[in-house]
């Protein structure tokens, strides 16, 4: 594809993901939605922070939706919404991998990275929790102390074995992007 191909398709998804913003920020002008977003209002749920949960979002729903996403929120967040915040980042994620090449750091920087932004989303979840009294998700309240500690090292393991098959993608579609390390003297 063409760098002008590629800045006309980031265009359209960040319009996509600004529109999503405006429309949601709208969501709480009734009497029912503000109570659901209490308490760290809507930027408490991950899905407005970064958009990658296609697989855990769907996975615990299918299982037992009230988990995750309960009934409730259908009278608030319409069906094409849901879906718009749960279903199209993984074709807008994969258009991405087949449309520009990503020059990744070494595993050991990039899955440091991500752990440090794993755990300061979880300490936010800790925090929205002790000073409100309620879990982000409901699935947290079900949980144990060891429930949630396993809880949340599965999903870096789930989330550091995405991002090292983005890698592989990436790497299976364009080569090796990494820089080569320069010969100290």
């Amino acid at each position: 594809m063409t760098k002008t191909s590629t800045c006309i398709y980031h265009f359209l998804v960040l319009s996509w993901y600004t529109f999503l913003n405006y429309y949601i920020s709208q969501e709480g002008k009734d009497k029912v939605k503000p109570k659901i977003f209490a308490n760290g209002a809507r930027w408490k749920y991950l899905t407005l922070l970064n958009l990658f949960v296609f697989l855990a979002f769907w996975i615990l729903f299918l299982y037992n939706r009230d988990l995750i996403y309960p009934k409730v929120l259908d009278t608030v967040i319409p069906a094409w919404l849901n879906h718009a915040m749960h279903t199209f980042i993984f074709p807008i994620t994969l258009v991405e991998v087949i449309l520009r090449p990503h020059s990744y750091p070494s595993k050991k920087t990039g899955l440091t990275l991500l752990a440090a932004a794993n755990i300061t989303y979880i300490i936010r979840i800790l925090w929205l929790y002790f000073e409100t009294g309620t879990w982000v998700y409901p699935v947290f309240a079900k949980l144990s102390l060891v429930g949630l500690a396993a809880f949340f090292s599965l999903s870096h393991i789930f989330i550091a074995s995405i991002y090292l098959l983005g890698e592989k993608l990436n790497h299976w579609k364009w080569g090796d992007m990494r820089q080569p390390r320069k010969k100290r003297k």
